[in-house]
């Protein structure tokens, strides 16, 4: 399959999401979202298995997308975050999978006793 990379990424900071344009859809990704799978060591860890839950980020924002090659961006967030870097394949994995992995994510937080607050 070849990679597919979107048309627009367009960062909507006052509302804290990112709207990725497709050919045939576009995405809004929440920051809370993108910032809870990122690909990162801290996040994802080294292998299978390590993924660390995140917590507490019902509130976090994005301050900036730096491109990174052809190849991907990096995001950084204002809690300080900035080691994750987002490829193309990724970005439309979490785009085209949000409901099913946004799911499991609650499922988790709930299964650690963890509740969201949004402020």
């Amino acid at each position: 399959m070849a990679t597919v990379i979107p048309e627009e990424i367009n960062l909507h900071q006052q509302s804290a999401y990112l709207t990725l344009k497709y050919p045939n859809q576009s995405y809004d990704l929440t920051a809370e979202y993108l910032r809870v799978h990122s690909p990162s060591a801290e996040v994802m860890g080294h292998g299978p298995g390590q993924e660390k839950l995140q917590v507490g980020k019902e509130n976090v924002s994005i301050q900036s997308i730096v491109p990174v090659g052809n190849y991907a961006v990096q995001i950084v967030y204002d809690d300080g975050h900035d080691t994750g870097i987002y490829s193309w394949e990724y970005l439309y994995e979490l785009s085209c999978g949000y409901t099913e992995k946004w799911n499991s994510y609650l499922e988790k937080l709930k299964e650690a006793g963890y509740e969201r607050v949004k402020q």
